[in-house]
């Protein structure tokens, strides 16, 4: 039995928050443009499966990030839809700039895109929390946002004010944690170095005046579920984190939200079992496991300015399942507030009619493709090397 065996009786009813990024995350992976209409139903439906929290969209460059033209429309649609939800109100009302409990972040990098948030949410159809992203490894850093670790700091200090006065959540991302897809930061430093650049990653973020921070590793660099709990142990330990010059206690579990990419899905299960057993509640994930950096290409054609392409197999670092967390979550007898009813039936339907459509697609015209890695939409049920960590 592992030493990080998660008791059932310890975590019966403890409640969790989940946010389901497919939308995002998921479809800009994907290397095809997804219409709006199937961009929102989508995103309904895991509203009405019960999810509080969903990445929308993202306000990169059209230029570069060709997937979300159609942004500032999405918005627009769900903060104005009249879909019933099962209590009898819209999913408008459920919004919370309409008075409701669902939070709709926007993924705005760098500082043209916190600009178009700003303007749509000045307008009144912008979202609650927008999202901005260093990384550890300075050369991921500066291929993700163009800058050093300095300009993004103070760069993200000035949106991070702006985005106050208007009374939006920001939040601040620390990706590579445990390791980079450049192989010349992870030969130069150890594991042990990585987590220390990490905290003092997070403790800047927080200093800056982040709402919270989502902890990501972005390309399966944590194999070793034990170097997740020895992380997320780090970040909610009273005494490394200390109070922020604002008086907050930066070990607060509230802060944090577990992110991971993965080549296996058993193992970002486990290192999300581990982040659990550590004491992290916030977690986010894909259906079907898709995900991954936006392409470099659409339908075949190259993105000007993206060409080349930092993982080396892009469709192999789909995030975290969806259908998967909420179903071993639910087996170990944690509150997630889902209706995985709803959440698997769902699922089914969104491999089916997007992720399906896409693979049949491109491999008619010899391309490659991500594969469905939902151990539960494929086989029906969770592997022993996850199971195992709970079941006695």
């Amino acid at each position: 039995m592992s030493e990080l065996y998660i008791s059932k009786k310890d975590f019966a009813g403890k409640k969790v928050e989940l946010s389901d990024i497919s939308i995002r995350d998921g479809l800009q992976s994907l290397e095809t443009i997804i219409d709006t209409d199937t961009k929102v139903k989508y995103l309904e439906g895991l509203i009405i499966a019960g999810f509080k929290r969903l990445e929308a969209t993202n306000y990169g460059h059209p230029k570069f990030v060709p997937f979300f033209p159609d942004a500032t429309e999405v918005l627009k649609r769900l903060l104005n839809s009249e879909t019933k939800m099962p209590n009898g109100k819209t999913i408008g009302e459920m919004m919370k700039r309409n008075g409701g409990d669902v939070e709709l972040t926007a993924v705005s990098i760098h500082e043209t895109g916190a600009e178009r948030a700003f303007k749509d949410f000045d307008a009144g159809f912008g979202p609650d929390r927008i999202l901005q992203m260093t990384s550890t490894c300075p050369e991921h850093q500066k291929a993700n946002s163009g800058k050093t670790h300095d300009q993004y700091f103070a760069m993200t200090e000035q949106v991070i004010k702006a985005a106050h006065s208007r009374g939006m959540v920001v939040n601040g991302t620390v990706s590579t944690i445990w390791g980079s897809p450049f192989e010349t930061f992870n030969k130069q430093y150890s594991m042990a170095e990585k987590l220390d650049f990490a905290i003092a990653f997070v403790k800047r973020y927080l200093d800056c005046g982040a709402d919270d921070i989502e902890l990501a590793d972005h390309d399966g660099s944590v194999t070793d579920y034990h170097k997740a709990y020895e992380f997320f142990s780090r970040v909610l330990d009273p005494k490394e984190m200390g109070k922020g010059p604002d008086g907050r206690d930066y070990s607060d579990p509230k802060l944090y939200v577990a992110h991971f990419h993965t080549k296996n899905m058993a193992s970002a299960l486990r290192n999300a079992a581990a982040a659990l057993k550590a004491g992290i509640i916030r977690f986010e994930s894909c259906m079907s496991g898709i995900g991954g950096q936006p392409a470099n290409t659409v339908d075949g054609v190259p993105i000007k300015g993206r060409e080349g392409d930092y993982y080396s197999d892009h469709f192999n670092h789909g995030l975290v399942s969806t259908e998967d967390m909420v179903t071993m979550f639910h087996e170990i007898g944690v509150d997630t507030g889902i209706d995985q009813g709803r959440l698997l039936a769902l699922g089914r339907e969104f491999r089916a009619e997007v992720l399906d459509t896409f693979a049949a697609r491109q491999e008619k015209l010899g391309r490659e493709f991500m594969h469905c890695r939902s151990f539960i939409l494929l086989n029906g049920e969770l592997p022993k090397s996850v199971t195992e960590l709970y079941s006695a």
